[in-house]
């Protein structure tokens, strides 16, 4: 009896999530690079509220990427989807996609942004051509737009710093997880 409990509330969870997740796909290579766009503009001036010390970090860097995720966990197995963009010092962009999948412990839902500020010209440029990141992860999450809370902050990983804003979710995890970042050949 219990199994089917906790079936039906890991169905909702996640029901409730990507419906809030859905959004009406642009349908032209130039309206899906707007909104790629924007989503960055937002999550930059969410950044700099939250972290002020960003904007400073972000001026000296020789670019930044930023993404948008949506990660579900269900039970041993997580997975994420997203996209974002990669913009250079130079006025360069280029647009990307990301994957990720884990092994662990948990269950539920979140949507995330990400921004990486890289410390250097090769960093970059390396992510970029490569975009390979493996780790292990820990989450709690209980989050709607405005209300709740999230555990994240600030990272620095293989010289890259590393920002998480949670949007909403409702998660607990721990996991090993590999993630895939590529160029998105429809939109370059």
């Amino acid at each position: 009896m219990m199994r089917f409990f906790y079936a039906g509330v890991y169905g909702i969870v996640i029901a409730l999530f990507l419906a809030g997740c859905a959004t009406t796909s642009p349908s032209s290579v130039e309206e899906r690079r707007h909104q790629v766009l924007v989503m960055k503009n937002d999550v930059l001036t969410e950044l700099y509220k939250l972290h002020p010390q960003a904007e400073k970090q972000i001026a000296s860097a020789p670019g930044y990427a930023v993404f948008s995720n949506a990660h579900v966990n269900i039970i041993f197995a997580s997975f994420s989807g997203g996209y974002g963009v990669v913009q250079e010092k130079s006025g360069k962009q280029t647009y990307m996609k990301m994957r990720e999948a884990g092994l662990g412990l948990g269950l539920g839902a979140k949507d995330f942004r990400a921004v990486f500020i890289f410390k250097n010209k090769s960093t970059l440029d390396r992510f970029i051509s490569s975009g390979w990141e493996f780790g292990g992860h820990t989450d709690a999450v209980a989050k709607t737009s405005d209300r709740g809370s999230a555990v994240g902050g600030e990272a620095l990983i293989d010289h890259i710093i590393i920002y998480q804003i949670t949007k909403s979710g409702l998660l607990l995890h721990a996991s090993v997880k590999g993630t895939k970042y590529w160029k998105d050949d429809e939109l370059n």
